[in-house]
Order: structure tokens, then sequence, then C-alpha cells
């Protein structure tokens, strides 16, 4: 099944209305190689193709960082996409050269890790580049070759097996099983461990475990550095690493300084639903689980993200909590407008926590369930 991705607009003007390099992260299987060669055949370029993962008579010639050598490598070309670039050592000082030399040469990098690869062209091409992510498949990009009652019914696959690419076009379950499982056993862990230098690499997978059974759950650095026999710090640098990884990433709570707001410790959710479901090895139907409710919690954070990235809004993301108990799930801070979200699970109602109303007497407050749900997503 091929999907549009909502990036390729974006990345299209960009290429035409400007000479800085583009580059755009993301997990492995995410689609970043095939976005970019949709990209390219926009265009009637002469494109030179590198892989970081193989290994060619173009190396040298790349990471010398000598400008007669760079020179001879992208010669005659219109273009240069460069795919896995994390794994290209000293890649940016490489890239700086090329785009202070050859402001024609259109230059679009691709990783699948941001470990390495942002360590490594922050510094050098600081105003040189401009950066993007690349999500797994949003459900506003299902718009293209779906309507909104076929995304509907297939709501319970995406909390289940996730939004990779390749998942749409696998046909039963057991594929898709497969897939997600072969996914993280292959793919998921290759840059964590390779290059955040991880001496004990069960403590982290176990690590990752212990957070997709919290997820929604505010998380105890300390609980789970003794669970783990990890010192704190140790655990800090793993959350680090995995949110780095493009696995998880984290909210923190929303505070104005009350002393009743809580907000030490952070949520953690999974960029994808498949990967957190693969990771604890729990791949069934929602009537035969228990967490549906921070399944359907954790899907509507991540495509509301994906939504608000691609239209290229300035926003930030939170989630709000008393020591009461009083909590909205997902708070929206946008130019200054504060946005409260509480999720259910199905056509629940709820009513919205009159402390919350109280306290930011000009925020909204929306409560987000089945009936609604896409308005907010899509």
């Amino acid at each position: 099944m091929r999907i549009e991705r909502k990036l390729l607009s974006t990345l299209k003007s960009q290429l035409l209305s400007t000479n800085k390099g583009l580059v755009v992260y993301g997990p492995r299987q995410v689609g970043k190689t095939t976005l970019i060669n949709d990209l390219l055949k926009e265009f009637e370029w002469h494109t030179l193709i590198l892989n970081g993962d193989q290994r060619g008579s173009w190396w040298e010639l790349l990471t010398s960082r000598d400008l007669s050598k760079l020179t001879l490598l992208v010669s005659g070309y219109d273009a240069i996409f460069i795919d896995e670039a994390q794994r290209i050592p000293e890649i940016g000082l490489s890239l700086k050269i090329l785009l202070d030399n050859f402001p024609k040469l259109k230059i679009i990098v691709t990783g699948s890790s941001s470990l390495d690869l942002a360590s490594k062209i922050s510094e050098p091409l600081t105003g040189r580049i401009y950066s993007y992510k690349l999500f797994p498949v949003s459900c506003g990009e299902l718009l293209k070759t779906k309507t909104p009652y076929e995304i509907e019914t297939q709501v319970e696959e995406r909390l289940i097996y996730g939004s990779y690419p390749e998942i749409f076009s696998l046909g039963g379950a057991v594929e898709k099983s497969k897939y997600m499982q072969n996914l993280v056993d292959t793919y998921l862990y290759k840059d964590l461990l390779e290059f955040g230098d991880i001496r004990n690499s069960s403590k982290i997978l176990d690590l990752l475990k212990l957070l997709a059974f919290q997820v929604g759950s505010q998380i105890s650095l300390n609980e789970l550095g003794n669970s783990l026999e990890l010192n704190r710090i140790t655990v800090e640098r793993y959350i680090d690493l995995l949110e780095k990884s493009f696995i998880i990433f984290r909210l923190s709570g929303f505070s104005r300084n009350l002393r009743k707001e809580v907000t030490k410790m952070d949520k953690i959710y999974f960029y994808d639903l498949g990967v957190r479901n693969a990771i604890i090895g729990n791949l069934n139907l929602l009537i035969n689980r228990d967490d549906a409710g921070k399944l359907w919690e954790n899907f509507l954070i991540v495509e509301r993200m994906k939504k608000l990235q691609y239209e290229q809004k300035l926003f930030s993301l939170y989630f709000w909590r008393l020591s009461s108990g009083a909590e909205m799930d997902l708070i929206e801070e946008e130019n200054g407008e504060l946005h409260g979200f509480e999720f259910k699970y199905g056509k629940k109602t709820v009513k919205t926590p009159g402390s919350w109303i109280a306290t930011y007497s000009k925020a909204t407050a929306t409560l987000i369930n089945q009936e609604n749900w896409q308005k907010f997503a899509i």
C-alpha cells in the first residue's frame, strides 16, 4: 500500500526555496528512504545516492574532508542523498564543506538515530540545515487512501500493531505480529546499542519493558533503578538514549509554580504502539487485554504530536495533575494559549476537573473519546 507522507510537500518547498541542507530523522523502517526517493522523483536532477550502511569507493572521498576529493565526488551532480548518515565518521564536517563550497548542490541526509548524527552535525552545520522528523504513518496521511469511516474501523489495529508503513501491506494477524516482533528484534536496538555505548544491553531492554508497562503513568527514576539494580543517573541516561532512538518520548508535568501541582515525575509514551506491544509480547485483541485505556491515551497523544509537527506548529505538550488527584491527560500550549484534553476510551464522558478551570480560567478543556477523536487527531 502506497502512502503519501505529509512531509513530502514541505521538503519539496524547502528544496525549491533554499540552499540549505535537509536532514530527516526517524526510526528505521519508518519510510525515510521511500520518502526521499519520492521527493527526488519530483525533480529531474542527476542525484548521487549514498548509503552509510554500505561502504563503497565513495567512502574515502566523503570522509576525507578534503575539498579536492569532495569536488571529485560530487562534480556533475545536482543533488546528493546520504541515507543512514549517522554511520559515516565526522559527516557534519564533510557536509559543511559541501554546503559552503557548492551552494547549488541540493543536499539531503537521513538518520535513523539522533544519538550520533545530531552530535556530529549540530555544531558544524548550525544555520546551514533544516531538520525534520518522520513518524510512523499518521491517521492524517491515511486520509489520502482511506475514508474517515475506514480509519475508524481500523483504530483497533493501530492500537495493537501500530503504524509502521509495512503493516498496511500485510494481511492477517499472524503476518502483522511476525513483522512487529522482527522489527523489534532486528532493527529497534541496532543504533541504540551500537552508538549508545551500552555495556549491559539486557538492562536497557529490561528498562524498556518496565516503561512499556507504565505507559501513561508517572515514572520514578529511583524506583526503576531499584528494580533494575542501576543508579538513578544510569536510568536517566538510558531513557535519554531511548528517546534519541525514537522509541519513547516524555511528557513533563505542567505548572505555573503552584505548590499543589505535581511536576517532579514525567510520563512515558511510545512513538509506535506496535513496538510497545511487541516489546511486552502482547499483540492480542483489545477484548483480551486490560490496557485499552492506556493504548488509547498513547495513540491520541502521538497522533496529535504528528499532526502539529507536520503542520509546523510551535507547541509544547504536558500533562497536568494536582496532589489531590485531579488531572488532565494532555495540556497543549500554543501561542500562549492553554488547551486541556481528557481522554476516554469508547464513548464515555467525564466532567472536567473544576480545579483546572479554577486555576486556569482562560484555558479550554475538551473531552476526547471515540466520537470526536478524528477532529482532534486528524
